[in-house]
């Protein structure tokens, strides 16, 4: 068989469907073998269609590879690909070596989980989802420090007011820091601002000096103007950090994603007026950029 037919079927629209169809299959009896332990009726009946399924993505790995002719290296230049070969051969040393299959079970059973990742690869629009979320990571970074000196001022802060009154909260930097994690994911946020609001010993928000209140204060409407405004900056705002980081790189990635299209049909010989006009409107855009720094140093 040539390397021609092995990549047609590769890139054909049924083989594609197949694998999809396959990787769903896989999920569904991973969360089969939850309801089953090895002593089940059927448990043979489960080890078989696993087996099954694993031949099948064998010979995907396989068609692929070949699919790439004279350089079959090139098959693990892609991520994802060296992700779905490591999944595959370690299911197949489950299968050929029962002894590692007793010692490390936990590892195999992941494995099994993790095929369901494939669909990432299968679904275009998703693989582009999760590559804009790791192109988001450096930003992200940004964006996780901004917090976490959010999380230090107000924490430390927290200490300095409430830590008579609440020590169970505030009674250190880090009780303080992880209590206002719990605010930020509005999980009873409200109750620890009624203990600093009225004091530890109130009947209806507080609690007994086995919890450590000790020296009861109620600090009023400092408690919520400290709390609310934590809520705003830390659940708020910097939520919407996060997500103007991710949708801006979903931009790059889609843009990046028509210029690899656009270049494909280039080569393949189906460019079309509308692959022009994208580019002509890229090239536009950089010569923009440009004049904007000229003009910038002219200023200056």
């Amino acid at each position: 068989m040539s390397t021609a037919l092995f990549r047609q079927v590769a890139e054909s629209r049924w083989f594609n469907q197949l694998i999809l169809g396959v990787i769903l299959a896989a999920g569904i009896l991973v969360g089969i073998e939850t309801y089953h332990t090895e002593s089940s009726p059927w448990h043979n009946l489960l080890e078989s269609a696993d087996l099954l399924i694993l031949l099948i993505f064998t010979v995907e790995f396989l068609v692929k590879v070949l699919a790439e002719g004279a350089k079959p290296w090139n098959y693990f230049r892609d991520p994802w690909n060296i992700f779905d070969f490591v999944i595959v051969a370690v299911c197949w040393l489950a299968h050929v070596l029962p002894e590692i299959n007793a010692g490390f079970v936990a590892v195999i059973r992941l494995a099994r989980v993790l095929r369901v990742l494939r669909l990432v690869q299968a679904l275009p629009q998703l693989k582009m989802l999760i590559n804009a979320m790791l192109k988001s990571i450096p930003s992200m970074g940004y964006v996780g420090i901004l917090l976490l000196l959010l999380y230090y001022i107000y924490g430390a802060m927290g200490v300095f007011i409430f830590s008579k009154n609440d020590p169970f909260h505030f009674g250190s930097l880090g009780t303080a820091m992880l209590s206002l994690f719990r605010v930020s994911t509005l999980e009873g946020w409200s109750e620890i601002m009624y203990v600093n609001m009225f004091g530890c010993n109130d009947p209806k928000w507080g609690y007994g000096p086995e919890s450590g209140c000790i020296t009861p204060e109620s600090h009023g409407m400092s408690a919520v103007v400290y709390f609310v405004s934590f809520v705003l900056f830390g659940t708020m705002i910097v939520l919407n950090l996060f997500i103007g980081v991710i949708m801006n790189a979903m931009d790059e990635v889609r843009k990046e994603h028509e210029v690899e299209d656009r270049l494909a049909r280039k080569e393949a010989g189906t460019h079309h007026l509308e692959d022009d006009i994208a580019e002509l409107h890229t090239q536009l855009d950089a010569i923009k950029e440009q004049l904007d720094v000229i003009a910038y140093k002219l200023k200056k």
